[in-house]
């Protein structure tokens, strides 16, 4: 891969603007789990492989309809998972080479995790195309309102993985509050958040466009199954004539057109390599 690191460390040393495109595969070096198939996902919550419930079944609105202690019990575990990950140094690497762009970075990200965020990036700079894990709406989308679950505190009895009452409530009408997240089978998904991040996205494209600015794309385990991020990397990458950094230790096959370094490696193997080959 000697050639495809040059190729990727001199598209990030030459571009005024970088895009990062992420999915879940950039927070497996965080320690964070890959629900990549029933194998993987059973491996982290037993309870619900005992009881056959997979992925698809419990990350679901009717979940939080028919035993809202159980999906609460799966996404409060999540949400404290999330609040005690550190993310790891890749997403530092990913920060300063950022920084010293003349139009800066942005995300565009389909993980729910909030690890952006907490590894210091700008969250005015930051898309969530599949919303947050860190904000709430009504079950029963009494009102379009979205709120910060900061204030929650779930706790979840793991030998079961339910969550114990009082669980997250509407603060308008009292009724059980979810996740703003887009689940599997979810038509009341409020995304209004998502949209503003993503028009806040546009617009800076627009900027680096307008200004002529070099783009970069770097894409980090976004996988083909839920194929949103790897296919708005490859849009963008087409779009602005930019190099698209493909970052996946199982699928890293450059696109059809366009300028790709593909690198089938993990997310803090990649960006530690391409770091040894910028100018210090």
């Amino acid at each position: 891969m000697t050639q495809e690191l040059a190729d990727a460390a001199n598209a990030i040393c030459d571009a005024d603007a970088l895009l990062i495109c992420a999915g879940a595969g950039i927070g497996v070096d965080s320690g964070l789990p890959d629900f990549r198939g029933n194998a993987g996902f059973w491996k982290a919550y037993p309870p619900l492989a005992d009881a056959g419930i997979a992925f698809t079944d419990i990350a679901t609105p009717d979940r939080f309809h028919t035993h809202p202690a159980l999906a609460w019990g799966f996404y409060g575990h999540r949400l404290n998972l999330y609040r005690a990950t550190v993310p790891h140094e890749g997403f530092a690497l990913l920060k300063r080479w950022a920084d010293a762009k003349p139009f800066g970075g942005f995300v565009f990200t389909s993980n729910v995790d909030g690890q952006f965020q907490k590894a210091g990036f700008d969250p005015a700079r930051i898309a969530e195309c599949h919303g947050s894990l860190h904000h709430l709406q009504c079950l029963y989308n009494c009102s379009p309102e979205i709120w910060s679950a900061d204030a929650e505190s779930v706790i979840v009895d793991e030998r079961t993985c339910t969550a114990t009452a009082p669980l997250p409530h509407c603060p308008n009408c009292g009724q059980i509050a979810r996740p703003n997240v887009l689940m599997f089978n979810d038509w009341g998904w409020q995304h209004a958040r998502s949209s503003e991040q993503e028009a806040e996205l546009e617009s800076w494209l627009q900027e680096v466009r307008d200004n002529r600015g070099n783009l970069a794309v770097i894409e980090i385990g976004a996988g083909r199954d839920i194929p949103t991020v790897r296919l708005l990397a490859e849009r963008m990458a087409q779009v602005m004539e930019a190099v698209l950094v493909r970052i996946n230790p199982r699928d890293c096959v450059p696109p059809g057109a366009g300028k790709c370094a593909p690198l089938p490696l993990g997310a803090m193997d990649a960006l530690t390599r391409i770091a040894a080959l910028l100018p210090k």
